[in-house]
C-alpha cells in the first residue's frame, strides 16, 4: 500500500525540484545524522559512510524530479542511501555486518521490561510514570548506547524510534525481512533499556 505524502514532505519536495537551499539544508538538519548511521552498515568506516551521504545527497537532487510521493519522503531518502552505501560496499569488497543476527544473548532483557501498567505493548517501550521526565544525562545515556550497538541494530532503532518510520518502511528503506527488522530492532531496544536501568539505579 501507499504511503501517503504529508504537507509538509510535499512543501520539501516542492522546495527541492524549485532548487530552494532553504529546503534542502532543513532535509539535511532531519535527516543528516540517520542517514549517516545507515551508510555505516554497509561500509567500513565512518569517513567512507560520509562519503556516502554526499553521493546520497547528490543522488536526492537528481532523482528529486522523479520523486512521484508513492513512499513518504524520508523513505525514498533511507532507500538512496542504503543503495549508494550497498553499491560502495561491494566495491570495498566487504560483506554487510549483520553478525548481530547471530546468537547474542549477552546485553539483552527480557521481554517483560517492556509491559506497562499490567498490559503488552508490542514493540513499544513501557510507558514511563506520568510526569518524569528523563534529564539532559539520561538522554546522554540513551545515545550513547545507541552509537555502541552494532551498525545494523543502530541503524533500525534510529529509523524506528528515533526518525518514527514504521516496521514496513524500515524494512523497504533497508532491505530487511519482517524476522531480521523485529530481531535487530529487539536487541537495540533491550541494550539500550539495559544501559538506561542501569544509569537509573
Amino acid at each position: 500500500m501507499d504511503e501517503r505524502l504529508s504537507p509538509e514532505d510535499a512543501s520539501l519536495v516542492e522546495g527541492l525540484r524549485a532548487g530552494d537551499e532553504a529546503a534542502f539544508r532543513a532535509l539535511m538538519r532531519e535527516y543528516g545524522g540517520a542517514m549517516l548511521r545507515v551508510a555505516q552498515m554497509y561500509v567500513s568506516s565512518r569517513a567512507v559512510a560520509e562519503d556516502v551521504v554526499q553521493d546520497a545527497w547528490i543522488g536526492v537532487l537528481r532523482g528529486i524530479g522523479r520523486f512521484e510521493g508513492r513512499s513518504s519522503l524520508k523513505t525514498w531518502l533511507f532507500r538512496i542511501v542504503a543503495n549508494t552505501a550497498k553499491t560502495r560496499g561491494v566495491r570495498e569488497a566487504r560483506s554487510i555486518p549483520f553478525t548481530s543476527l547471530g546468537d547474542d544473548s549477552e546485553g539483552s532483557v527480557d521481554p517483560d521490561r517492556f509491559l506497562g501498567s499490567g498490559e503488552r505493548f508490542p514493540g513499544h517501550w513501557a510507558v514511563p510514570p506520568e510526569g518524569r521526565v528523563l534529564a539532559a544525562e539520561a538522554m546522554g545515556v540513551i545515545d550513547r548506547a545507541i552509537e555502541a550497538l552494532p551498525p545494523a541494530q543502530r541503524a533500525v532503532i534510529t529509523l524506528r524510534d528515533i526518525q518514527g518510520l514504521s516496521s514496513e518502511e524500515v524494512r523497504n528503506a533497508l532491505d530487511l525481512t519482517e524476522t531480521n527488522q523485529r530481531v535487530l530492532l529487539h536487541r537495540a531496544r533491550s541494550k539500550v533499556r539495559s544501559a538506561l536501568e542501569e544509569y537509573m539505579r
